[in-house]
């Protein structure tokens, strides 16, 4: 499994410098200990109040766009505190990651009441969500209505072999810039019957994006 090393001490002074090194040689040995492949190692000095910070939103993109599964710390206030630490668990769940600590040697064990406010912010969530895609269905039912026909980038074609379903990928990306997930561009793909897993409109956006990087 990929996991992602997150290291963080709250301040530049050279005092915290040995709690970052001691962070690093931890999360290494723990690492090679549960059998975890790491991906990439990532530490900064920032206060664990605030979720602005560069090393915390490069782990949540490389969360969400599936290079990795877990998340590896040496506790869970590195991760963050008050209602950051919350918001990140929220967020590090919801791409998909799983934490594991140092302290607890095994994968992250919440305390009754981070658990019960985790459950409110996701039901919260989930009817944020639905509202989100109502929106999109009746924006997309009115380009239909409009003249918008979807369906004539929505053909399947064989060449041979195990069939490879074929996607708009000029509407994945449109979708994308708009800043739709993967699961809700599946999901709007899907309204137009066409059977689009959530994992290969990820793979067919990454292939995109590669093809655009070897361009230039």
């Amino acid at each position: 499994m990929n996991a992602i090393i997150y290291c963080r001490v709250s301040t530049k002074k050279e005092a915290q410098e040995s709690s970052l090194t001691r962070q690093k040689e931890e999360l290494q040995r723990f690492a090679s200990e549960s059998g975890f492949t790491v991906y990439k190692m990532i530490e900064e000095k920032h206060s664990g109040y605030e979720i602005d910070r560069d090393g915390i939103l490069e782990v949540l993109d490389l969360l969400k766009e599936g290079y990795a599964e877990a998340l590896l710390i040496q506790d869970e206030t590195r991760l963050g505190r008050g209602n950051a630490k919350i918001a990140l668990l929220h967020s590090v769940h919801k791409y998909g990651g799983t934490i594991y600590t140092v302290n607890q040697n095994g994968e992250l064990q919440l305390s009754e009441a981070d658990s019960m406010v985790l459950e409110i912010v996701s039901i919260v969530e989930e009817f944020q969500r639905k509202l989100h895609n109502l929106k999109i269905k009746r924006g997309m039912d009115k380009a239909v209505k409009d003249g918008y026909r979807p369906q004539r980038n929505l053909s399947h074609q064989t060449n041979g072999g195990r069939e490879r379903v074929e996607i708009p990928i000029e509407e994945i990306v449109n979708l994308r810039n708009r800043g739709l997930t993967f699961n809700e561009i599946a999901a709007t793909l899907k309204g137009f019957g066409h059977n689009a897993s959530k994992a290969t409109v990820h793979r067919r956006y990454q292939e995109y994006v590669d093809q655009q990087t070897e361009r230039h």
